[in-house]
């Protein structure tokens, strides 16, 4: 059946206008509801697992394959990213109990203010969220880090929306149901929180060797270390901003606030 496009009144050949790229008209029913969650969640040659599957299997290579063009089965990084750091903050704050559990910990320890201990619970709690909005500087950190090496600011940020996914990937299949398994141990529940940041450097040797095949490991090493060095320094500077961003809203707030900054005794 002949049909003109909704959008631009183009004449439909095919399942999408040729003009603007229009999908061809369907009915919304239960069929459609159903097509659309199959096609956009659950097809294993597009979309959402078609994409976790390729990351889990080379996430270098399928990053390098989104850049050069070959996108039209590929769910969107960014729009992917956001997807998984909703489940991996779900599955954190409202399975594991993550907040709690480390507030707690915190709380334990003599030396930190009372400040640094929501300040480093919410770090840890929200860790994902905290790599989400974190990608424009790790983006800012590759690009120098491999500006020789012929990708621009935003194909950095694609790269680091890929490589986030595969940090979050492993907090959900690897650490998060460990960190379930022994949430009541908190010696345990602390070594495995840290096992993520440990295995960053590792994570980022992985996929710049996929990313880069035709370079020397030694070189991908190399600038993967300058990349955590640039990182490292980033960090301070945004960690010694919340800092004085704190210590000055208790100035202004009064100087009784400036109770909440001081180390417990």
């Amino acid at each position: 059946m002949e049909q003109n496009c909704q959008n631009c009144n183009t004449l439909i050949l095919n399942n999408f206008c040729d003009n603007c790229g229009q999908k061809k008209f369907k009915k919304i029913d239960r069929k459609y509801i159903w097509d659309e969650i199959q096609y956009t969640f659950l097809h294993t040659n597009k979309g959402f697992l078609y994409s976790v599957k390729n990351i889990i299997k080379n996430p270098g290579k399928t990053a390098r394959s989104f850049i050069d063009g070959n996108r039209v089965n590929h769910y969107k990084p960014i729009l992917l990213v956001f997807v998984l750091t909703g489940i991996s903050t779900f599955i954190s704050v409202k399975i594991i109990g993550f907040e709690k559990i480390m507030s707690t910990l915190y709380a334990k320890e003599t030396l930190n203010s009372e400040y640094m201990n929501d300040v480093m619970t919410s770090l840890k709690s929200y860790n994902s969220i905290l790599m989400l909005l974190l990608i424009p500087v790790f983006a800012l950190s590759t690009k120098l880090a491999f500006r020789k090496w012929g990708n621009n600011y935003y194909e950095h940020v694609v790269i680091n929306a890929y490589i986030v996914c595969v940090y979050t990937l492993f907090s959900i299949i690897i650490i998060s149901p460990l960190l379930y398994l022994f949430k009541n141990n908190m010696d345990y529940f602390k070594m495995i929180s840290s096992l993520t940041i440990l295995c960053v450097p590792f994570i980022l040797v992985w996929f710049f060797r996929g990313f880069y095949p035709t370079r020397p490991l030694k070189n991908i090493i190399g600038r993967v270390l300058l990349t955590l060095t640039f990182l490292f320094i980033l960090f301070l500077l945004l960690m010694l901003l919340a800092v004085l961003g704190g210590v000055v809203y208790a100035i202004i707030a009064g100087p009784e606030s400036l109770e909440y900054f001081k180390p417990k005794q």
